[in-house]
Protein backbone atom coordinates (compact mmCIF):
# COMPACT_ATOMS: atom_id res chain seq x y z
CA UNK A 1 0.00 0.00 0.00
CA UNK A 2 1.48 3.33 -1.06
CA UNK A 3 2.31 6.16 1.26
CA UNK A 4 -0.30 8.30 -0.15
CA UNK A 5 -3.33 6.11 0.48
CA UNK A 6 -2.21 5.77 3.91
CA UNK A 7 -2.57 9.21 4.45
CA UNK A 8 -5.34 9.35 2.81
CA UNK A 9 -7.11 6.74 5.05
CA UNK A 10 -5.76 8.20 8.45
CA UNK A 11 -7.29 11.30 7.14
CA UNK A 12 -10.38 9.63 6.18
CA UNK A 13 -10.25 7.64 9.48
CA UNK A 14 -9.82 11.36 11.66
CA UNK A 15 -12.70 12.83 9.90
CA UNK A 16 -14.75 9.85 10.71
CA UNK A 17 -14.14 9.93 14.29
CA UNK A 18 -13.86 13.72 14.60
CA UNK A 19 -17.52 13.51 12.98
CA UNK A 20 -18.72 10.63 15.10
CA UNK A 21 -17.36 12.58 18.17
CA UNK A 22 -19.16 15.80 17.00
CA UNK A 23 -22.17 13.73 16.29
CA UNK A 24 -22.23 12.61 20.14
CA UNK A 25 -21.65 16.14 21.59
CA UNK A 26 -24.68 16.98 19.90
CA UNK A 27 -27.00 14.50 20.98
CA UNK A 28 -25.87 15.91 24.47
CA UNK A 29 -25.96 19.08 24.07
CA UNK A 30 -29.97 18.33 22.31
CA UNK A 31 -30.63 16.44 25.41
CA UNK A 32 -29.70 19.18 27.71
CA UNK A 33 -31.68 21.70 26.44
CA UNK A 34 -34.74 19.62 25.91
CA UNK A 35 -34.42 18.93 29.88
CA UNK A 36 -33.82 22.68 30.23
CA UNK A 37 -36.39 23.73 28.13
CA UNK A 38 -39.03 22.52 30.45
CA UNK A 39 -38.20 24.26 33.57
CA UNK A 40 -40.12 27.16 34.83
CA UNK A 41 -37.76 29.00 37.43
CA UNK A 42 -34.32 29.81 37.30
CA UNK A 43 -33.45 27.54 40.18
CA UNK A 44 -34.87 24.72 38.89
CA UNK A 45 -33.30 25.67 34.91
CA UNK A 46 -30.03 26.01 36.75
CA UNK A 47 -29.74 22.71 39.12
CA UNK A 48 -30.92 20.93 36.35
CA UNK A 49 -28.42 22.14 33.44
CA UNK A 50 -25.55 22.10 36.19
CA UNK A 51 -26.37 18.34 37.03
CA UNK A 52 -27.06 17.37 33.50
CA UNK A 53 -23.93 18.78 32.16
CA UNK A 54 -21.76 17.15 34.91
CA UNK A 55 -22.81 13.75 34.36
CA UNK A 56 -23.27 13.82 30.77
CA UNK A 57 -19.79 15.28 29.89
CA UNK A 58 -18.10 13.37 32.81
CA UNK A 59 -16.65 16.36 34.51
CA UNK A 60 -15.08 17.08 37.85
CA UNK A 61 -16.85 20.20 38.82
CA UNK A 62 -19.23 22.91 37.38
CA UNK A 63 -20.04 26.25 39.00
CA UNK A 64 -21.81 29.64 38.13
CA UNK A 65 -19.69 32.43 38.28
CA UNK A 66 -21.47 35.97 38.44
CA UNK A 67 -21.00 39.79 37.81
CA UNK A 68 -21.27 42.03 40.85
CA UNK A 69 -22.43 44.30 40.64
CA UNK A 70 -24.89 42.43 38.28
CA UNK A 71 -25.81 44.54 34.95
CA UNK A 72 -29.18 42.69 34.90
CA UNK A 73 -32.00 45.13 37.18
CA UNK A 74 -33.72 42.10 37.68
CA UNK A 75 -31.21 39.46 38.47
CA UNK A 76 -30.53 38.22 41.90
CA UNK A 77 -33.80 40.27 43.06
CA UNK A 78 -34.76 37.42 45.67
CA UNK A 79 -34.82 34.75 42.54
CA UNK A 80 -31.37 34.05 42.91
CA UNK A 81 -30.69 34.17 46.38
CA UNK A 82 -31.94 30.83 47.28
CA UNK A 83 -29.89 28.46 49.52
CA UNK A 84 -29.08 26.31 46.15
CA UNK A 85 -27.66 29.15 44.27
CA UNK A 86 -25.33 30.07 47.45
CA UNK A 87 -23.88 26.80 47.26
CA UNK A 88 -23.48 26.50 43.25
CA UNK A 89 -22.65 29.96 42.66
CA UNK A 90 -19.80 32.81 43.69
CA UNK A 91 -19.97 36.60 42.72
CA UNK A 92 -17.16 38.11 40.82
CA UNK A 93 -16.42 41.59 39.97
CA UNK A 94 -17.77 42.84 36.55
CA UNK A 95 -14.27 43.75 35.77
CA UNK A 96 -12.84 40.23 35.85
CA UNK A 97 -15.42 38.53 34.58
CA UNK A 98 -14.72 41.21 31.47
CA UNK A 99 -11.42 40.14 31.34
CA UNK A 100 -11.89 36.52 30.91
CA UNK A 101 -14.41 36.76 28.13
CA UNK A 102 -13.08 40.15 26.09
CA UNK A 103 -15.15 39.35 23.11
CA UNK A 104 -17.70 36.98 24.84
CA UNK A 105 -16.04 33.80 23.88
CA UNK A 106 -15.45 30.96 25.83
CA UNK A 107 -12.21 30.98 27.66
CA UNK A 108 -10.66 27.40 27.99
CA UNK A 109 -7.09 26.70 30.02
CA UNK A 110 -4.78 24.48 31.57
CA UNK A 111 -2.86 26.72 33.45
CA UNK A 112 -4.95 27.44 36.64
CA UNK A 113 -2.81 30.16 38.40
CA UNK A 114 -4.64 32.82 35.91
CA UNK A 115 -7.94 31.28 37.86
CA UNK A 116 -6.92 30.76 41.30
CA UNK A 117 -8.17 34.26 42.83
CA UNK A 118 -11.78 32.94 40.93
CA UNK A 119 -12.26 29.47 41.59
CA UNK A 120 -14.28 27.80 44.23
CA UNK A 121 -11.60 26.14 46.62
CA UNK A 122 -13.84 22.72 46.32
CA UNK A 123 -13.61 22.75 42.54
CA UNK A 124 -9.27 23.50 42.69
CA UNK A 125 -8.13 20.29 44.29
CA UNK A 126 -9.42 17.83 41.64
CA UNK A 127 -8.66 20.73 38.65
CA UNK A 128 -6.29 20.46 36.19
CA UNK A 129 -7.78 22.17 33.42
CA UNK A 130 -10.93 24.82 32.65
CA UNK A 131 -13.38 26.18 31.02
CA UNK A 132 -15.54 29.17 31.47
CA UNK A 133 -18.61 30.01 29.20
CA UNK A 134 -19.68 33.38 29.15
CA UNK A 135 -23.36 34.30 29.52
CA UNK A 136 -25.55 37.21 27.99
CA UNK A 137 -28.84 38.79 28.74
CA UNK A 138 -30.11 42.04 26.90
CA UNK A 139 -26.66 42.30 25.15
CA UNK A 140 -25.18 42.35 28.76
CA UNK A 141 -22.35 39.62 29.95
CA UNK A 142 -23.81 39.18 33.59
CA UNK A 143 -22.03 36.09 34.36
CA UNK A 144 -19.82 32.69 33.13
CA UNK A 145 -20.41 28.87 33.41
CA UNK A 146 -17.25 27.29 34.71
CA UNK A 147 -15.99 23.37 33.91
CA UNK A 148 -13.34 21.92 35.50
CA UNK A 149 -11.88 18.76 34.45
CA UNK A 150 -8.74 16.74 36.47
CA UNK A 151 -7.48 15.80 32.83
CA UNK A 152 -4.99 18.41 31.94
CA UNK A 153 -5.61 18.49 28.27
CA UNK A 154 -9.29 18.14 28.34
CA UNK A 155 -9.40 21.79 28.16
CA UNK A 156 -6.41 23.21 26.27
CA UNK A 157 -6.53 26.76 24.52
CA UNK A 158 -6.06 25.74 20.89
CA UNK A 159 -9.14 23.05 21.34
CA UNK A 160 -12.38 24.04 19.31
CA UNK A 161 -14.87 25.93 20.71
CA UNK A 162 -17.83 25.93 18.62
CA UNK A 163 -20.18 23.35 20.62
CA UNK A 164 -19.27 25.16 24.16
CA UNK A 165 -20.39 29.02 22.00
CA UNK A 166 -23.73 26.87 20.96
CA UNK A 167 -23.85 25.93 24.44
CA UNK A 168 -23.40 29.48 26.07
CA UNK A 169 -26.18 30.81 23.63
CA UNK A 170 -28.52 28.04 24.52
CA UNK A 171 -28.16 28.59 28.26
CA UNK A 172 -28.36 32.40 27.79
CA UNK A 173 -31.60 32.04 26.23
CA UNK A 174 -33.26 29.78 28.79
CA UNK A 175 -32.05 31.61 31.80
CA UNK A 176 -33.50 34.73 30.26
CA UNK A 177 -36.78 33.42 29.45
CA UNK A 178 -37.12 31.90 32.68
CA UNK A 179 -35.85 34.97 35.12
CA UNK A 180 -38.40 37.36 32.54
CA UNK A 181 -41.08 34.73 33.37
CA UNK A 182 -40.18 35.03 37.22
CA UNK A 183 -40.22 39.02 37.19
CA UNK A 184 -43.34 39.29 35.43
CA UNK A 185 -44.58 36.66 37.89
CA UNK A 186 -43.41 39.17 40.89
CA UNK A 187 -44.68 41.95 39.88
CA UNK A 188 -47.87 40.35 39.06
CA UNK A 189 -48.16 39.84 42.65
CA UNK A 190 -45.89 41.75 45.11
CA UNK A 191 -45.98 45.60 45.38
CA UNK A 192 -42.31 46.93 43.61
CA UNK A 193 -42.02 50.04 46.58
CA UNK A 194 -42.67 47.85 49.61
CA UNK A 195 -42.02 44.02 48.90
CA UNK A 196 -45.41 42.78 50.03
CA UNK A 197 -47.87 40.96 48.59
CA UNK A 198 -49.70 43.44 46.33
CA UNK A 199 -53.61 43.36 46.38
CA UNK A 200 -54.26 40.62 43.93
CA UNK A 201 -52.45 37.94 45.91
CA UNK A 202 -54.19 39.34 48.95
CA UNK A 203 -57.69 38.75 47.39
CA UNK A 204 -56.30 35.30 46.90
CA UNK A 205 -54.82 34.68 50.06
CA UNK A 206 -58.09 35.37 51.96
CA UNK A 207 -60.77 33.90 49.81
CA UNK A 208 -58.37 30.59 50.60
CA UNK A 209 -58.37 31.05 54.60
CA UNK A 210 -62.26 31.69 53.93
CA UNK A 211 -62.44 28.37 52.50
CA UNK A 212 -60.25 26.63 54.51
CA UNK A 213 -62.58 28.43 58.11
CA UNK A 214 -65.85 27.13 56.60
CA UNK A 215 -64.33 23.63 55.78
CA UNK A 216 -62.14 22.83 58.81
CA UNK A 217 -63.96 25.36 61.34
CA UNK A 218 -60.49 26.87 62.19
CA UNK A 219 -60.74 30.80 63.15
CA UNK A 220 -59.28 33.65 60.85
CA UNK A 221 -58.64 36.91 61.56
CA UNK A 222 -57.55 40.03 59.56
CA UNK A 223 -56.39 43.52 60.01
CA UNK A 224 -56.78 46.79 57.94
CA UNK A 225 -53.77 49.04 58.91
CA UNK A 226 -52.96 52.70 57.41
CA UNK A 227 -50.21 55.04 58.46
CA UNK A 228 -51.34 58.44 60.27
CA UNK A 229 -50.89 62.10 59.00
CA UNK A 230 -49.38 60.52 55.90
CA UNK A 231 -50.32 63.19 53.60
CA UNK A 232 -48.83 65.53 55.89
CA UNK A 233 -45.78 63.82 55.83
CA UNK A 234 -45.45 63.29 52.14
CA UNK A 235 -46.54 67.63 51.92
CA UNK A 236 -43.86 68.48 54.36
CA UNK A 237 -40.81 66.05 53.50
CA UNK A 238 -41.50 65.19 50.06
CA UNK A 239 -43.00 62.31 48.27
CA UNK A 240 -39.27 60.75 48.40
CA UNK A 241 -39.67 60.69 52.46
CA UNK A 242 -43.10 59.36 52.11
CA UNK A 243 -42.18 56.57 49.96
CA UNK A 244 -39.19 55.87 52.88
CA UNK A 245 -42.43 55.64 55.43
CA UNK A 246 -43.93 53.34 53.26
CA UNK A 247 -41.30 50.99 52.83
CA UNK A 248 -40.32 51.33 56.81
CA UNK A 249 -43.99 50.56 57.88
CA UNK A 250 -44.13 47.10 55.15
CA UNK A 251 -41.02 45.75 56.57
CA UNK A 252 -41.82 46.61 59.96
CA UNK A 253 -45.06 44.56 59.76
CA UNK A 254 -43.62 41.80 58.29
CA UNK A 255 -40.94 41.19 60.45
CA UNK A 256 -43.33 41.37 63.45
CA UNK A 257 -46.07 38.83 62.38
CA UNK A 258 -45.92 35.39 62.44
CA UNK A 259 -45.07 32.91 59.91
CA UNK A 260 -48.08 31.90 58.88
CA UNK A 261 -49.18 35.44 59.09
CA UNK A 262 -49.39 37.73 55.81
CA UNK A 263 -48.85 41.10 54.73
CA UNK A 264 -50.50 42.93 51.92
CA UNK A 265 -50.42 46.46 50.07
CA UNK A 266 -53.65 47.74 49.58
CA UNK A 267 -53.63 50.77 48.02
CA UNK A 268 -51.50 53.73 49.08
CA UNK A 269 -50.68 53.76 52.94
CA UNK A 270 -53.23 51.03 53.31
CA UNK A 271 -51.86 47.21 54.35
CA UNK A 272 -53.53 44.23 55.21
CA UNK A 273 -52.91 41.54 57.53
CA UNK A 274 -54.26 38.05 57.47
CA UNK A 275 -53.77 36.06 60.90
CA UNK A 276 -54.45 32.32 60.09
CA UNK A 277 -55.96 30.63 62.98
CA UNK A 278 -56.21 33.33 64.71
CA UNK A 279 -59.82 34.56 67.14
CA UNK A 280 -60.69 38.34 67.28
CA UNK A 281 -59.29 38.69 70.78
CA UNK A 282 -56.40 37.32 69.20
CA UNK A 283 -56.73 40.00 66.41
CA UNK A 284 -57.48 42.71 69.24
CA UNK A 285 -54.04 41.94 70.91
CA UNK A 286 -51.98 41.97 67.66
CA UNK A 287 -53.50 45.52 67.01
CA UNK A 288 -52.10 46.60 70.32
CA UNK A 289 -48.61 45.36 69.50
CA UNK A 290 -48.68 46.68 66.20
CA UNK A 291 -49.43 50.04 67.11
CA UNK A 292 -47.51 50.54 70.36
CA UNK A 293 -44.88 49.17 68.18
CA UNK A 294 -44.57 52.31 66.15
CA UNK A 295 -45.28 54.42 69.24
CA UNK A 296 -41.60 53.34 70.35
CA UNK A 297 -39.77 52.94 67.37
CA UNK A 298 -39.84 56.30 65.10
CA UNK A 299 -38.18 55.79 61.83
CA UNK A 300 -34.67 56.87 61.31
CA UNK A 301 -34.16 59.49 58.92
CA UNK A 302 -31.78 62.29 57.59
CA UNK A 303 -29.24 61.56 60.76
CA UNK A 304 -32.82 62.20 63.15
CA UNK A 305 -35.78 59.62 63.21
CA UNK A 306 -38.93 60.67 62.40
CA UNK A 307 -42.21 59.90 64.25
CA UNK A 308 -44.53 57.32 62.31
CA UNK A 309 -47.70 55.83 63.86
CA UNK A 310 -49.73 53.21 62.54
CA UNK A 311 -53.83 52.82 63.21
CA UNK A 312 -55.28 49.75 63.17
CA UNK A 313 -58.90 47.94 63.20
CA UNK A 314 -59.36 44.14 63.47
CA UNK A 315 -62.45 41.95 62.06
CA UNK A 316 -62.76 38.00 62.21
CA UNK A 317 -64.74 35.58 60.23
CA UNK A 318 -67.80 34.02 61.27
CA UNK A 319 -67.94 31.43 58.55
CA UNK A 320 -70.93 33.64 56.68
CA UNK A 321 -69.13 37.27 56.33
CA UNK A 322 -67.44 37.86 52.09
CA UNK A 323 -64.00 38.78 52.02
CA UNK A 324 -65.54 42.65 50.93
CA UNK A 325 -67.42 42.44 54.23
CA UNK A 326 -64.58 41.85 56.62
CA UNK A 327 -62.17 44.36 55.16
CA UNK A 328 -65.23 46.68 55.61
CA UNK A 329 -65.65 45.89 58.97
CA UNK A 330 -61.82 46.36 60.39
CA UNK A 331 -61.77 49.70 57.58
CA UNK A 332 -64.67 50.89 59.83
CA UNK A 333 -63.00 49.76 63.28
CA UNK A 334 -59.92 51.40 62.02
CA UNK A 335 -61.97 54.65 61.35
CA UNK A 336 -63.52 55.06 64.77
CA UNK A 337 -59.88 54.08 66.20
CA UNK A 338 -58.19 56.93 64.16
CA UNK A 339 -61.21 59.21 65.51
CA UNK A 340 -60.94 58.73 69.28
CA UNK A 341 -57.23 59.36 68.87
CA UNK A 342 -57.48 62.67 67.03
CA UNK A 343 -60.17 63.87 70.36
CA UNK A 344 -57.54 62.64 72.54
CA UNK A 345 -55.12 64.35 70.72
CA UNK A 346 -57.21 67.81 71.40
CA UNK A 347 -57.91 67.26 74.78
Amino acid sequence: MSDTKIELERKLSSLLENSRVNTEIAQKLFDIETQILTCTTSQALLDQLLSSIKDKFNLTGIYLLLAEPTPISYLLSGNMQSSWHQQNSKNIAIEQLQKIHPERKPFLTNELDVLRSILPKSLTAQAQSAALLPLVIEDKLFGSLLFTDNDKQRFQPNLGTLHLEQLAVKVSLCLSNALIREQLEYMAHYDRLTGVANRRLMEVSINEELIRQRRYNVPFSLLFIDCNKFKQINDTYGHDCGDKVLTYVATQLKELIRENDKCFRYLGDEFVITLASQTYQEALLACKRLTEFFKNNPMPYQNTYLPITISCGASASDGIKTMEELLKQADEQLYLRKKAEVINEDI
